[in-house]
């Protein structure tokens, strides 16, 4: 197995702020305008998002040569909006994989939730029920340290690639052709590659199609308004709560910045919610007495419709997939980025003996692996999202009620959900 630039000339670009490796200087065309000579390395990754980025670092970390291809650019892969809880499997990996300084030092760490229904506000606390806690540390937080670490003498990281497509993933010596930065083609040989371009991205396709996979979605009848507001948080830890009008959540990015969800209609255009209307709904939603949100400018607001979606399996020949390129979950439950760095962490490893130690149970066995992890993720979602939002049948609103009454009075109900929501361990 050879490493990029291991004795054949490379003919990548990177299009990021920082300078590429020496030894990953452009090559011109070919003769006739072709390709540039091939490329190798041992593995390659498709999307730059937290698992592309984290798959790279883990890998990297155990001496096994990739690249990691992006087709938007860096700025816009930094300033996209996600996820902002994370579990403690996820904490404890960055920061074993070197990126845990700013999490800790800027991170929240939270040591339960509230849940609420009108004139109840109660309290789970996580350390005494499972002896574990979550963080607050954003999505884009996450990956901004990735990026930083990937740029500071990593592995080539290419932003604004194109025409990206995977060959030959059923043999031993698989190929992704891509156009570069500068509109140059170029073939990068490998030895696995991993999908990791989220939902519309060309990894999963190419598992699935001819009747080889399954996929499984559910679309839910409601949306979520979020917004980030410029307003100390008026809570020390995330409200979820259930209203006759609406789930709400309470969350927050940092000691001054918070972030606050109302539950709406999929059609609602974020045009018809004014400031004042968002924060009317959210001081209806949260009401309790002696308490009131905090209010403050509205710098982000946007409509995120929720769904459920898993595509089995999770490999096809070299060609593995991880995190939303094989699943999504609705926001209830905080999985996704969670479920993401559990997908890598069981393929870095895979991938590590494969390469390594040409051993192939671990591949052999990671679809499995990962999915009995990603179904015990998509329940906890369904249940967290079925138990808070009102679907508008007063009979399940009556449900609902009950199965809050019961978690907020039982320690085995309770128990059960903070052990989902802080993370379950990863079964190697």
């Amino acid at each position: 197995m050879g490493a990029v630039g291991g004795g054949r000339p490379a003919g990548l670009t990177s299009h990021g702020r920082a300078r590429p490796p020496p030894e990953f200087q452009l090559l011109p065309p070919g003769p006739g305008g072709g390709h540039t000579q091939p490329v190798r390395t041992q593995v390659g990754i498709i999307g730059a998002g937290p698992a592309g980025l984290l798959l790279s670092r883990l890998l990297t970390l155990q001496g096994v040569d990739n690249v990691v291809l992006e087709n938007r650019l860096r700025e816009y892969v930094e300033a996209r909006i996600r996820a902002g809880i994370l579990e403690q499997h996820t904490v404890d990996t960055l920061t074993d994989a070197g990126l845990g300084d700013r999490l800790h030092r800027e991170g929240l760490e939270h040591h339960g939730i509230y849940l609420q229904y009108p004139g109840t506000r109660h309290k789970l606390d996580f350390p005494g029920l499972c002896g574990r806690t979550v963080w607050v540390y954003g999505q884009t937080e996450v990956t901004k340290d990735l990026i930083g670490v990937q740029l500071d003498g990593g592995p080539p990281l290419l932003f604004g690639v194109s025409d990206v497509t995977p060959e030959d993933v059923d043999s031993d010596l698989p190929r992704i052709r891509f156009t570069d930065a500068e509109g140059i083609p170029q073939v990068l040989e490998c030895d696995v590659v991993a999908g990791t371009d989220g939902f519309h991205g060309v990894s999963r396709p190419l598992v699935t199609e001819g009747g080889q996979g399954r996929t499984w979605e559910r679309t839910y009848p409601y949306a979520w308004l979020g917004i980030l507001a410029d307003a100390a948080p008026a809570t020390d830890e995330l409200i979820y709560a259930w209203h006759p009008e609406g789930f709400a959540l309470y969350s927050m990015r940092s000691p001054t910045v918070s972030r606050l969800y109302l539950q709406v209609d999929p059609s609602e255009r974020i045009e018809d919610w004014s400031d004042d209307r968002i924060w009317a709904n959210l001081a209806t939603r949260f009401a309790l007495e002696g308490w009131e949100v905090a209010t403050g400018p509205i710098t982000e607001k946007s409509v995120l419709p929720m769904r459920s979606f898993v595509s089995a399996p999770m490999r096809r020949g070299r060609l593995f997939l991880a995190g939303d390129a094989a699943h999504i979950v609705p926001p209830t439950g905080a999985k996704g980025l969670n479920l993401a760095v559990a997908d890598v962490t069981l393929l870095a490893s895979a991938l590590v003996r494969l390469l390594r130690e040409r051993q192939t149970d671990l591949v052999d066995s990671y679809s499995d692996r990962a999915l009995a992890r990603v179904w015990r993720a998509t329940h906890f979602s369904w249940y967290m999202t079925s138990m808070l939002h009102r679907s508008g049948d007063d009979f399940d609103a009556q449900l609902q009620l009950s199965q809050l009454r019961r978690v907020c009075s039982s320690d085995t109900a309770a128990r059960e959900l903070a052990e989902n929501y802080t993370g379950l361990p990863i079964e190697g």
